[in-house]
Protein backbone atom coordinates (compact mmCIF):
# COMPACT_ATOMS: atom_id res chain seq x y z
CA UNK A 1 0.00 0.00 0.00
CA UNK A 2 2.72 2.73 -1.12
CA UNK A 3 1.52 6.04 -1.97
CA UNK A 4 1.90 7.77 -5.01
CA UNK A 5 4.74 10.45 -5.84
CA UNK A 6 3.07 13.77 -4.22
CA UNK A 7 3.13 15.05 -7.77
CA UNK A 8 0.73 11.81 -8.82
CA UNK A 9 -1.85 12.60 -6.24
CA UNK A 10 -5.33 14.37 -7.57
CA UNK A 11 -4.71 17.90 -7.90
CA UNK A 12 -7.71 18.62 -5.35
CA UNK A 13 -5.52 16.71 -2.96
CA UNK A 14 -2.01 18.98 -3.53
CA UNK A 15 -2.42 21.71 -0.52
CA UNK A 16 -0.66 22.78 2.62
CA UNK A 17 -3.51 20.43 4.50
CA UNK A 18 -2.78 17.18 2.93
CA UNK A 19 0.50 17.76 2.51
CA UNK A 20 0.81 17.62 6.46
CA UNK A 21 -0.68 14.31 6.72
CA UNK A 22 1.00 12.77 3.83
CA UNK A 23 4.53 13.62 5.20
CA UNK A 24 3.82 11.47 8.11
CA UNK A 25 2.26 7.78 6.33
CA UNK A 26 5.21 8.88 4.16
CA UNK A 27 7.49 7.78 6.71
CA UNK A 28 5.79 4.54 7.69
CA UNK A 29 5.55 3.11 4.65
CA UNK A 30 6.54 -0.45 6.18
CA UNK A 31 3.50 -0.06 8.46
CA UNK A 32 1.72 0.53 5.27
CA UNK A 33 2.93 -2.50 3.74
CA UNK A 34 1.97 -4.32 6.90
CA UNK A 35 -1.60 -3.50 6.64
CA UNK A 36 -1.79 -4.04 2.77
CA UNK A 37 -0.46 -7.85 3.60
CA UNK A 38 -2.96 -8.19 6.49
CA UNK A 39 -5.69 -6.93 4.06
CA UNK A 40 -5.06 -9.04 1.59
CA UNK A 41 -4.48 -12.62 3.33
CA UNK A 42 -6.96 -12.28 6.30
CA UNK A 43 -9.90 -10.85 3.48
CA UNK A 44 -8.99 -14.17 1.52
CA UNK A 45 -9.55 -16.72 4.68
CA UNK A 46 -12.64 -14.46 6.25
CA UNK A 47 -14.22 -14.81 2.46
CA UNK A 48 -13.66 -18.92 2.61
CA UNK A 49 -14.73 -19.24 6.43
CA UNK A 50 -17.78 -16.90 5.84
CA UNK A 51 -18.99 -18.08 2.96
CA UNK A 52 -21.74 -20.64 4.53
CA UNK A 53 -23.30 -17.63 6.33
CA UNK A 54 -23.57 -15.34 3.07
CA UNK A 55 -25.16 -18.38 1.61
CA UNK A 56 -27.85 -18.06 4.25
CA UNK A 57 -27.98 -14.35 4.49
CA UNK A 58 -28.32 -14.09 0.58
CA UNK A 59 -31.13 -16.61 0.97
CA UNK A 60 -32.95 -14.48 3.38
CA UNK A 61 -32.65 -11.59 1.85
CA UNK A 62 -34.25 -12.71 -0.92
CA UNK A 63 -36.96 -14.36 0.74
CA UNK A 64 -37.84 -10.94 2.57
CA UNK A 65 -38.23 -8.37 -0.67
CA UNK A 66 -37.81 -7.82 -3.65
CA UNK A 67 -33.87 -7.23 -5.53
CA UNK A 68 -30.82 -8.14 -5.33
CA UNK A 69 -29.07 -9.50 -2.89
CA UNK A 70 -26.37 -6.91 -2.65
CA UNK A 71 -26.49 -2.79 -2.55
CA UNK A 72 -24.12 -1.37 -5.15
CA UNK A 73 -23.24 1.99 -4.09
CA UNK A 74 -21.05 4.73 -5.55
CA UNK A 75 -19.00 5.59 -3.02
CA UNK A 76 -15.59 7.58 -2.92
CA UNK A 77 -12.25 5.69 -2.00
CA UNK A 78 -8.24 6.37 -2.10
CA UNK A 79 -7.14 9.40 -3.94
CA UNK A 80 -10.60 10.87 -4.69
CA UNK A 81 -11.09 7.16 -6.93
CA UNK A 82 -15.41 6.04 -7.19
CA UNK A 83 -15.96 2.58 -6.51
CA UNK A 84 -19.25 0.40 -6.12
CA UNK A 85 -19.31 -0.66 -2.84
CA UNK A 86 -20.34 -4.22 -1.61
CA UNK A 87 -23.01 -4.49 0.99
CA UNK A 88 -25.66 -6.84 1.62
CA UNK A 89 -29.24 -5.22 0.83
CA UNK A 90 -31.01 -4.23 4.16
CA UNK A 91 -33.68 -1.60 2.68
CA UNK A 92 -36.26 -2.25 -0.01
CA UNK A 93 -35.28 -1.77 -3.70
CA UNK A 94 -34.46 1.95 -4.93
CA UNK A 95 -34.40 3.43 -1.46
CA UNK A 96 -31.26 5.28 -2.35
CA UNK A 97 -33.98 7.99 -4.28
CA UNK A 98 -34.72 9.35 -1.08
CA UNK A 99 -32.37 10.64 1.31
CA UNK A 100 -28.50 8.86 1.45
CA UNK A 101 -28.52 8.63 5.33
CA UNK A 102 -30.13 6.13 7.23
CA UNK A 103 -32.16 7.20 10.91
CA UNK A 104 -33.06 4.37 13.48
CA UNK A 105 -36.80 4.22 12.53
CA UNK A 106 -36.11 4.37 8.27
CA UNK A 107 -39.07 2.81 6.94
CA UNK A 108 -37.18 1.55 4.04
CA UNK A 109 -35.18 -1.12 6.12
CA UNK A 110 -36.47 -4.76 5.44
CA UNK A 111 -37.02 -7.00 8.51
CA UNK A 112 -33.89 -8.74 7.77
CA UNK A 113 -32.34 -5.53 6.73
CA UNK A 114 -33.04 -4.66 9.96
CA UNK A 115 -31.77 -7.72 11.80
CA UNK A 116 -28.61 -7.49 9.42
CA UNK A 117 -27.66 -3.54 10.33
CA UNK A 118 -27.81 -4.26 14.12
CA UNK A 119 -24.92 -6.56 13.61
CA UNK A 120 -23.73 -4.57 11.09
CA UNK A 121 -23.85 -8.19 8.97
CA UNK A 122 -24.65 -6.00 5.82
CA UNK A 123 -20.95 -4.92 5.82
CA UNK A 124 -18.93 -8.15 6.05
CA UNK A 125 -19.47 -8.36 2.16
CA UNK A 126 -17.01 -5.43 1.69
CA UNK A 127 -14.20 -8.19 2.49
CA UNK A 128 -14.74 -8.41 -1.24
CA UNK A 129 -13.62 -4.99 -1.78
CA UNK A 130 -10.99 -5.47 0.85
CA UNK A 131 -9.71 -8.61 -1.16
CA UNK A 132 -9.20 -5.92 -4.01
CA UNK A 133 -7.84 -3.15 -2.71
CA UNK A 134 -10.89 -0.75 -3.02
CA UNK A 135 -11.50 -0.89 0.61
CA UNK A 136 -9.40 -1.58 3.89
CA UNK A 137 -10.41 -3.11 6.98
CA UNK A 138 -9.37 -0.06 9.09
CA UNK A 139 -10.08 3.47 7.39
CA UNK A 140 -12.16 6.16 7.24
CA UNK A 141 -15.77 5.00 6.29
CA UNK A 142 -16.66 5.75 2.58
CA UNK A 143 -19.00 8.78 1.82
CA UNK A 144 -21.07 8.84 -1.68
CA UNK A 145 -19.66 11.61 -3.72
CA UNK A 146 -22.03 14.15 -2.62
CA UNK A 147 -21.07 14.04 0.98
CA UNK A 148 -17.29 14.27 -0.64
CA UNK A 149 -18.48 17.58 -1.89
CA UNK A 150 -18.44 19.04 1.26
CA UNK A 151 -14.94 18.08 2.36
CA UNK A 152 -12.38 20.63 3.47
CA UNK A 153 -8.61 20.62 2.13
CA UNK A 154 -7.55 18.94 5.40
CA UNK A 155 -10.43 16.22 5.17
CA UNK A 156 -8.85 15.46 1.87
CA UNK A 157 -6.39 14.17 3.54
CA UNK A 158 -8.09 10.93 4.45
CA UNK A 159 -8.55 10.02 0.83
CA UNK A 160 -4.89 8.77 0.94
CA UNK A 161 -5.59 5.59 2.33
CA UNK A 162 -8.62 3.43 1.05
CA UNK A 163 -11.68 3.45 2.42
CA UNK A 164 -12.66 1.49 5.71
CA UNK A 165 -15.03 -1.36 7.00
CA UNK A 166 -14.35 -0.07 10.58
CA UNK A 167 -12.82 3.25 12.57
CA UNK A 168 -12.46 4.54 15.68
CA UNK A 169 -15.02 7.32 14.52
CA UNK A 170 -17.65 4.40 13.28
CA UNK A 171 -17.17 2.89 17.26
CA UNK A 172 -17.60 6.21 18.33
CA UNK A 173 -20.41 7.29 16.01
CA UNK A 174 -22.32 3.29 16.15
CA UNK A 175 -25.46 5.15 17.08
CA UNK A 176 -25.36 7.89 14.08
CA UNK A 177 -28.74 6.54 13.14
CA UNK A 178 -30.44 7.55 16.30
CA UNK A 179 -28.76 11.03 15.91
CA UNK A 180 -30.50 11.51 12.85
CA UNK A 181 -33.51 10.62 14.32
CA UNK A 182 -34.94 14.02 15.43
CA UNK A 183 -33.42 16.13 12.70
CA UNK A 184 -35.78 17.41 10.35
CA UNK A 185 -33.03 17.92 6.79
CA UNK A 186 -30.99 14.75 7.63
CA UNK A 187 -27.94 15.39 5.04
CA UNK A 188 -27.79 19.11 6.55
CA UNK A 189 -27.08 17.62 10.14
CA UNK A 190 -25.11 15.17 8.82
CA UNK A 191 -23.05 17.79 6.51
CA UNK A 192 -22.79 20.26 9.20
CA UNK A 193 -22.49 18.17 12.73
CA UNK A 194 -21.80 14.38 12.31
CA UNK A 195 -19.47 14.78 9.70
CA UNK A 196 -16.97 16.95 10.94
CA UNK A 197 -17.37 15.26 14.25
CA UNK A 198 -16.20 11.84 12.33
CA UNK A 199 -13.48 13.61 10.25
CA UNK A 200 -12.03 14.89 13.70
CA UNK A 201 -11.23 11.18 14.52
CA UNK A 202 -10.61 10.00 10.79
CA UNK A 203 -8.21 12.40 10.91
CA UNK A 204 -6.51 12.13 14.00
CA UNK A 205 -5.39 8.42 13.00
CA UNK A 206 -3.76 8.88 10.28
CA UNK A 207 -1.80 11.16 12.64
CA UNK A 208 -1.10 8.32 14.53
CA UNK A 209 -1.18 5.62 11.74
CA UNK A 210 0.33 1.85 13.05
CA UNK A 211 -0.32 -1.12 11.83
CA UNK A 212 -0.94 -3.01 15.63
CA UNK A 213 -2.99 0.65 16.67
CA UNK A 214 -5.18 -0.93 13.42
CA UNK A 215 -5.71 -4.25 15.03
CA UNK A 216 -6.65 -2.64 18.10
CA UNK A 217 -9.58 -0.94 16.14
CA UNK A 218 -10.61 -3.84 14.74
CA UNK A 219 -10.72 -5.83 18.58
CA UNK A 220 -12.43 -2.24 19.49
CA UNK A 221 -15.34 -3.41 16.87
CA UNK A 222 -15.84 -6.39 17.50
CA UNK A 223 -16.35 -5.23 21.39
CA UNK A 224 -18.77 -2.38 20.42
CA UNK A 225 -20.64 -4.52 18.22
CA UNK A 226 -21.15 -6.84 21.48
CA UNK A 227 -22.16 -3.82 23.42
CA UNK A 228 -19.27 -2.10 24.88
CA UNK A 229 -19.93 1.27 25.31
CA UNK A 230 -17.02 3.47 23.77
CA UNK A 231 -16.24 7.67 24.40
CA UNK A 232 -14.43 9.78 22.24
CA UNK A 233 -13.32 13.38 22.74
CA UNK A 234 -14.56 15.56 20.12
CA UNK A 235 -16.68 17.19 22.15
CA UNK A 236 -14.00 18.20 24.76
CA UNK A 237 -11.72 19.30 21.76
CA UNK A 238 -14.50 22.04 20.59
CA UNK A 239 -14.88 22.53 24.08
CA UNK A 240 -11.38 24.26 23.92
CA UNK A 241 -11.30 25.29 20.96
CA UNK A 242 -14.08 27.58 22.26
CA UNK A 243 -12.41 29.16 25.14
CA UNK A 244 -9.07 29.64 23.11
CA UNK A 245 -11.25 31.71 20.39
CA UNK A 246 -12.87 33.79 23.46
Amino acid sequence: MMLKKWEDLPEIMQTEEVRVYYDILKKKEFGLFLKRAFDLFVSAFMLILLSPLFLILAIAIKIDSKGPVFYRQTRVTRYNKTFRIFKFRSMVQNADKGSQVTVSNDARITKVGRFIRKFRLDEICQLIDVFRGTMTFVGTRPEVPKYVEHYTPEMMATLLLPAGITSRASIYYKDEAELLDAAENTDEVYINDILPAKMYYNLKEIKSFSFFGDIKTMFMTVFAVLGKEYKGDYEESIKEKEKIEI
